[in-house]
């Protein structure tokens, strides 16, 4: 059964699922594989509660003469040839996402921009993947006028397959850093990973947006061959559109924004971070080339608050943190050191988990983040995990997220503002509820 048949009779049950333990009556069950589980040895039981139909790739999970199992040579391609079948029905804007860092705050608001005009379909949570992308076009319905998709990488190849099922009308890369170097092998391969959006746009002649003020970018836009842009940045290069100037940072992202010479809009942010004005910048530029009025625009980024662990401040009965613990790589966790030497207070506090995923420049980059934070004016750092714990530095280690809990407990500290920046794995978001 070729995509085209797969997506007629997707179009004839309305459901599908690729969760043996959520099966719709009716639906059709996607056997997925990943590094712990096979879905094909599932595929029976899906049947069992309720699925109509089992796609499955090992024809020995396909029981002989019973056509309600359909057997494809790869499932995972199946659900994304299908998804991209659903997506082509849609003659709207679809805007591709991916970048080191960022890319989902700007996913998120971008969206917020677009709603006050459009209605919007975009990646919910960080459903930026080869499974999560396909769910997220399958959503897809008549009522959307545009769609904002965010697409992830950790090895070589990962954009390409991805942006070649989202077929993206326009597009941008938010940045590249050392992200995922376990999984590309070095900084070269992550640039050009993510320049495989880039490589799409180009050869679509689709349009592209970019900061004019990150020489990477112009370095992988230069090689895709793209040689026009709309583009957004903080200096004062000629042929930026979406201009944007910081006013302050301590602790929430003040800053003003102008559209080639008109007047500046000034905004007042619920996010974190001095870094995040580039990703407000996007917003705005993408926000301007669809028609959204600059006054709908700033009241968008004035109303957002962010809600998953990324650049959000929350305020305790002790405490102020400043709560980035989602993600961290050399980039983003350099980001949020700087930043956080800018914030104005005394009494200031770092706690620093692991950055996972650096193979073989894990211990260089982490050393580099010890003495990063060591020449700014931070009264307390602890560093949490193994990676931290084999630097050289007079810093107070700790091996994990427990043995910070057992110390909170006994400093109690107060009157903080405290930094808890590291990646998911090392469970440092857990800590909020202590400070």
């Amino acid at each position: 059964m070729n995509a085209t048949e797969l997506y007629a009779l997707y179009l004839k049950q309305g459901q599908a699922t690729t969760d043996s333990r959520d099966c719709p009556a009716g639906s059709i069950f996607f056997a997925l594989k990943g590094e712990s589980f096979n879905g094909n040895k599932f595929a029976a039981a899906a049947l069992e509660k309720g699925c109509a139909y089992a796609v499955v790739d090992e024809a020995e999970y396909a029981v002989e003469g019973d056509a309600r199992y359909i057997l494809v040579p790869d499932v995972l391609q199946a659900f994304k040839d299908m998804a991209r079948e659903h997506r082509r029905r849609f003659d709207i804007p679809v805007i591709g996402i991916t970048g080191t860092n960022g890319k989902t705050t700007t996913k998120e608001l971008i969206a917020a921009v677009l709603e006050r005009r459009y209605d919007v379909l975009y990646t919910q949570g960080n459903f930026n993947n080869d499974v999560g992308v396909p769910k997220t076009l399958l959503r897809l319905e008549e009522q959307h006028e545009i769609a904002v998709i965010e697409m992830g990488a950790s090895h070589p190849g990962d954009i390409k397959t991805l942006v070649e099922t989202v077929e993206p009308t326009c597009g941008l890369i938010t940045n590249v850093g050392k992200a995922h170097l376990q999984g590309f092998g070095s900084f070269e391969g992550v640039m050009r990973t993510k320049r495989e959006l880039y490589d799409y746009l180009h050869a679509h002649h689709c349009e592209v947006f970019a900061n004019r003020d990150n020489p990477y970018l112009e370095q992988m836009r230069e090689r895709a061959g793209i040689d026009k842009a709309t583009y957004y940045g903080q200096s004062d290069d000629a042929t930026i559109a979406t201009r944007g100037e910081l006013i302050d940072c301590t602790p929430f992202l003040h800053f003003r924004w102008q559209w080639g010479d008109g007047p500046w809009h000034e905004v007042e942010t619920h996010l974190i971070g001095a870094y995040n004005l580039d990703n407000m910048l996007a917003a705005i530029a993408i926000g301007m080339r669809f028609g959204v009025s600059p006054e709908q625009i700033s009241e968008a980024l004035a109303n957002y608050i962010p809600s998953n662990n990324r650049s959000q401040l929350d305020v305790t009965a002790h405490n102020k943190l400043i709560v980035d613990a989602y993600n961290a790589n050399p980039t983003s966790m350099a980001a949020a050191i700087q930043n956080f030497s800018l914030i104005r207070d005394e009494h200031k506090m770092a706690i620093l988990g692991d950055m996972r995923e650096l193979g073989e420049a894990s211990a260089e980059e982490h050393q580099k983040m010890v003495e990063l934070i060591a020449g700014k004016e931070v009264g307390r750092v602890w560093l949490v995990g193994e990676e931290f714990g084999k630097t050289r530095c007079d810093f107070r280690k700790f091996k994990d997220v427990e043995e910070v809990k057992s110390e909170i407990a006994k400093l109690q500290p107060r009157g903080y503002y405290i930094l808890i920046k590291g990646s998911n794995g090392i469970h440092l978001a857990k800590l909020k509820e202590l400070l």
